[in-house]
């Protein structure tokens, strides 16, 4: 699961320095940290030192996510609308999402712990990789996109609680992420705002 949330949210983040024309050493900075603010937050939280410090794959999974997105810049268009990256974001997602949950049950963490740190998880890269852009994370004010997260947690958590452990939990979890990511995409699902909020009527 952190092998494929490496890859693809490293592709995505290298997708949106490139939307921004930042040169190449500025793609790999927004890739990386894409890649591993999510899990190194989750890491520190269940006090253990990040991954991305302890072995130099981690490193070139992310490298080999940012060169992804070079050559898909290459080839074709618009590579941030492509479907191409929007399923490797929700691939993303639901891995990450996945990871947070394992490494938070792990840890002995409460229910409302896994949940929170699969989000984090899941949610975390992206957010700073946003700061890096110069912009409000999109997760606060647009898309279906950390609610997906949420429920992959809750998934994961649900599914223990009823006895279903190990990897039937984690594939529920991921995909459940992954299909409500698909499903708020392919239809325009979006949390509403306070503004949108009618007042009932007399």
């Amino acid at each position: 699961m952190n092998t494929v949330g490496l890859v693809a949210f490293a592709l995505v983040g290298s997708t949106k320095a490139i939307r921004e024309d930042f040169d190449l050493f500025g793609i790999t900075i927004v890739g990386l940290a894409m890649a591993f603010a999510g899990g190194a937050t989750r890491d520190v939280l269940v006090l253990r030192t990040p991954l991305a410090l302890q072995s130099p794959i981690e490193i070139a999974l992310g490298l080999f996510g940012v060169a992804l997105a070079i050559a898909l810049q290459v080839v074709l268009a618009a590579p941030d609308t492509h479907p191409i990256t929007l399923v490797s974001d929700a691939i993303g997602l639901a891995a990450f999402a996945t990871a947070g949950a394992i490494v938070a049950t792990e840890a002995g963490v409460s229910a409302f712990g896994v949940v929170a740190i699969a989000t984090i998880n899941a949610v975390g890269g992206g957010a700073f990789a946003d700061l890096l852009l110069d912009r409000a994370p999109f997760i606060l004010f647009e898309d279906f996109y950390a609610s997906c997260a949420v429920l992959g947690g809750l998934t994961y958590v649900v599914a223990g609680a009823v006895g279903v452990v190990g990897s039937t939990a984690a594939a529920l979890c991921a995909a459940v992420t992954v299909a409500t990511r698909l499903a708020a995409v392919t239809y325009g699902w979006e949390l509403p705002t306070a503004g949108e909020i009618e007042p009932p009527t007399r």
